[in-house]
């Protein structure tokens, strides 16, 4: 958070000196000086050393309010303070009356701002939302000697308030009143002791993290909010990003991040690992409207997050906002019988510093749209040669969760103190086996429910020090059912009784799996000069698995006794070096892994014998990253990691479901690399515009994979692995934000990089079952105050190319009979309006995906959906 001081209203206290460390998730940012009489200690930077060039809104187009005639008749004045958020145009799009006087004074005051005009504040040149504190003052105009007639009273308007406030010009006789307007006055000499604070936020603390040394793309959802795809199609428009979906609403995802997928990628909300954090479904199932900002780390992962990714980490950040009250609902409904609501609230007493937060979800989809399929006969066993549309008949999906988040914020003894309590919920039927979409299941289902809790704390503990630390408490229980003795076919019908019960084995499995997790983290900084800034950070996590077959079979029973247990441990330290007036800027850090496995179950094949396993790991790594500025619209950065990653629970464990353990499995190791430029020239005579290209090396050791390909789907290892490739971006806004086009490109060339181990006859082919050339488009037309003073209404078109690739290695098998997922162009079209009336903010969204109605596969043979129709509505306030 962008935070600066002008003359002119008292401020609220600031924080101390030695503040918390900068997180992902918090819009912190440097102050620049101003004169701060009577007030606490304030944390101040240089001018030049930190911290970068700020303007402040000024007013170039005051509305004049009207007095209101029961205080002009009574001949009352008064003064309004009021907070305002000015957006990166200079329109004022919220005016919250701070400190009310009554007498309408309030009203009046908030109506004229709203049709006022500013300049918008800058950050480094460029335009940036701000909020501001200012006073409105109402002044009548002196008795005249002589007895005035009744509609003599005038209806004079004053302002005071920030230095850079340019007062309105002062006015002849004003026709309705018949009466003269005072004349305009400077700040008021009373006020003068105190600053009034201007937030800058939003887009300020994005931009800060595009520009730092960190090798970062963000993506602010605040458009996405209103739109109708979820966050796996948000995150899948980004460069260098994949995300392949099984099938509709609430299916399994695999991510990639520069070629590298799923466990090797980190996922945190607010900085705690996401499946500790009540989101135990996926990155792709987080509701969109629950989150701000997402932070994508390629490949270099700052040490604040205590992780041991191996190709980087992705950071949802929801609102971290503790000031004032807020509330916000979104509700979506759409094809296949799809709802998503979503509610959020927060509020903040400030006399006491009690600030509550909560915010909940509820999904729903059927999922039951058409596929193409080859039909079994029942009778002969065989598969018809011609494919039938059918409707996917147990495919449902729900999920619901909630969280409420207690404490006190900017207190003396505590910055931030923090309880968070929640709790999800989520059930999902199978349609067919993991991957292949062959033999239809009939009633195979999974869930789970996690609650837990977080405490977070934060406090400044000396001049330049500052402490933030978090514990935290998950229990999961997850089930696996699979007990039916029906045979089914594609369109939902039971055709015979199985030999034994159990669709997607020989065995029936009705299955339980209960985990407890504890997290801490421990985040120490310490800034002994402007330039220079250490940070140490400590991250255990301990997790403990047992399993219960719950049908009455004493092998099966057998099978799951025992307990796993996996404690981990990343200590980190990091130096920060800003110079050259923040020209330069570099980050140098060493990590420490360590791992402690224990396991107790059943040999295999041995009744009644259990054996013990244990396995103790200890690795090292380190990373640097630059970024130098050659000017104010162009910067380059480098950046490189030695990391580890440690293998997760459920590849060394398995799920108890369909995937199957492997206690061999050991720590992945890679050396990754990225280099790029940024072009970014916001605030020219022909528009806004924006270039990004990076190219990534990841040359990876152990790799571990997921193979589907036997009966038996595990994890194993690949030897040796090479990642190469290029990612670029680039948009373009027309002035006054008529119109924006913004596209991508990845090109990754991942390749197996040994002739040892599994696979050791594919060296040097192209890993298989991964895209390698995909690419996005977007193109919106918007046009503002259309029907109202503040809405918008936009038409958006997107589109995403994925180039064709082979299940298998190129070298197995004829060219013209490889299984291969092909080329597809797929299409949406959204219109979306949105409406501003202080304090409300309400969208509504029409939006069809796959426009066209392709054929669309993520992964081979497994059909998601075609066209389908979205509406979304939106409420802020």
């Amino acid at each position: 958070m962008l935070t600066f001081l002008l003359l002119g209203l008292q401020a609220p206290a600031h924080a101390q000196d030695g503040g918390p460390p900068e997180r992902a998730g918090e819009d912190r940012e440097p102050r620049v000086d101003a004169p701060a009489t009577g007030s606490p200690d304030v944390e101040r930077s240089p001018p030049s050393a930190e911290g970068p060039r700020i303007e402040p809104p000024q007013l170039i187009d005051l509305a004049e309010a009207e007095y209101p005639q029961a205080a002009r008749a009574a001949r009352r004045e008064g003064k309004v303070v009021l907070k305002l958020l000015i957006d990166a145009a200079g329109r004022v799009t919220e005016a919250e009356v701070t400190g009310p006087i009554g007498d309408g004074f309030d009203e009046a005051a908030r109506a004229a701002l709203l049709r006022s005009r500013f300049t918008p504040a800058r950050r480094d040149g460029t335009p940036v939302a701000a909020r501001i504190l200012y006073s409105y003052e109402f002044r009548l105009p002196e008795e005249p000697k002589a007895e005035p007639s009744p509609s003599a009273t005038g209806s004079g308007v004053t302002v005071t308030g920030a230095a850079t406030t340019i007062p309105p010009p002062a006015k002849g006789p004003d026709p309705a009143n018949n009466a003269a307007l005072p004349p305009a006055k400077g700040p008021d000499p009373a006020n003068n002791a105190a600053p009034a604070e201007v937030t800058v936020r939003g887009a300020a603390m994005a931009e800060r993290l595009r520009q730092s040394a960190q090798a970062i793309t963000v993506i602010e959802t605040e458009e996405a909010q209103r739109r109708t795809a979820d966050l796996g199609e948000v995150l899948a428009r980004t460069q260098g990003v994949g995300v392949r979906k099984s099938a509709g609403l609430g299916s399994w995802a695999r991510f990639s991040l520069n070629g590298l997928t799923d466990e090797q990628i980190r996922f945190f909300i607010d900085g705690v690992p996401l499946d500790l954090a009540g989101y135990p479904f996926g990155v792709s199932n987080v509701p969109v409207n629950l989150v701000e900002r997402v932070e994508i780390y390629r490949g270099v992962v700052p040490v604040r997050f205590g992780a041991d990714a191996l190709g980087g980490a992705i950071n949802l950040v929801t609102d971290r906002d503790v000031r004032g009250t807020h509330g916000a609902a979104s509700y979506e409904v759409g094809s296949y019988d799809t709802h998503r609501l979503t509610l959020s609230a927060r509020h903040l007493d400030e006399p006491s510093g009690f600030f509550t937060r909560v915010s909940g979800f509820f999904d729903y989809a059927k999922n039951d749209y058409p596929v193409d399929v080859q039909v079994v006969d029942f009778k002969t066993g065989r598969k018809d040669s011609e494919f039938t549309r059918v409707r996917r008949f147990h495919d449902a999906y729900r999920a619901a969760g909630g969280s409420a988040e207690v404490g006190f914020v900017n207190r003396p003894w505590a910055r931030r103190l923090l309880l968070r309590a929640f709790v999800t919920d989520y059930d999902k039927e199978h349609q067919h086996k993991f991957g292949v979409m062959e033999t239809p299941y009939g009633e195979v289902t999974n869930g789970e429910t996690a609650p837990g809790a977080t405490l977070q704390y934060e406090q400044g503990l000396a001049r330049g020090v500052a402490l933030e630390a978090l514990a935290g408490y998950t229990y999961g229980r997850a089930t696996f059912l699979d007990v039916s003795e029906c045979n089914y076919d594609w369109f939902g019908r039971c055709r015979s009784k199985r030999p034994n019960p159990g669709e997607d084995e020989t065995s029936p499995r009705d299955r339980v799996f209960r985990e407890h997790s504890v997290l801490g983290r421990l985040n120490l900084r310490y800034r002994p000069h402007p330039e220079h800034a250490l940070q140490l950070s400590v991250s255990p996590t301990f997790i403990t698995r047992t399993a219960e077959e719950r049908r009455q079979d004493n092998d099966a029973r057998e099978q799951l006794k025992g307990a796993h247990s996996l404690f981990t441990l990343v200590l980190g330290v990091e130096h920060q070096l800003n110079l050259f007036d923040d020209r330069l800027e570099n980050s140098f850090f060493v990590k420490d892994y360590v791992q402690l496995l224990r396991m107790t179950g059943r040999l295999p094949g041995l009744h009644g014998f259990f054996d013990q396993r244990e396995r103790d790991t200890h690795r090292l790594g380190f990373g640097d990253g630059l970024r130098y500025r050659f000017s104010e619209w162009l910067y380059a950065k480098a950046s490189y990691e030695w990391t580890t990653r440690l293998p997760r629970p459920v590849e060394v464990f398995g799920d108890g479901a369909m995937i199957v353990p492997n206690l061999a499995l050991k720590p992945e190791t890679s050396h990754n690399g990225n280099v790029g430029f940024t072009i970014d020239a916001r605030d020219t005579a022909s528009g806004a515009w924006r270039l990004d290209a990076n190219g990534f090396v990841r040359a990876i050791e152990r790799l571990i994979v997921l193979n589907n390909r036997t009966d038996s789907i595990q994890y194993i290892h690949v030897s040796g692995a090479r990642s190469l490739g290029i990612e670029a971006a680039a948009g373009w806004t027309s002035p006054g934000e008529y119109l924006a086009l913004d596209g991508n490109i990845t090109y990754d060339d991942f390749r197996k990089a040994s002739d040892e181990g599994n696979f050791a006859g594919s060296e040097g082919e192209r890993l298989p079952n991964r895209p390698w050339l995909f690419a996005n488009g977007s193109a919106r037309v918007q046009l503002q105050e259309v029907v109202a003073p503040r809405d918008a209404i936009s038409l958006t078109w997107d589109t995403r190319y994925v180039r064709e690739f082979y299940l298998g290695f190129a070298n197995w098998g004829l060219v013209e009979s490889k299984p291969k997922v092909p080329s597809q162009l797929l299409h949406s079209l959204a219109l979306t309006y949105v409406a501003r009336d202080e304090p409300r903010t309400v969208s509504f969204t029409i939006e069809a995906h796959n426009l066209t109605n392709e054929l669309a596969f993520d992964f081979y043979g497994v059909q998601r959906p075609g066209r389908t129709l979205f509406s979304k509505a939106t409420l802020e306030m």
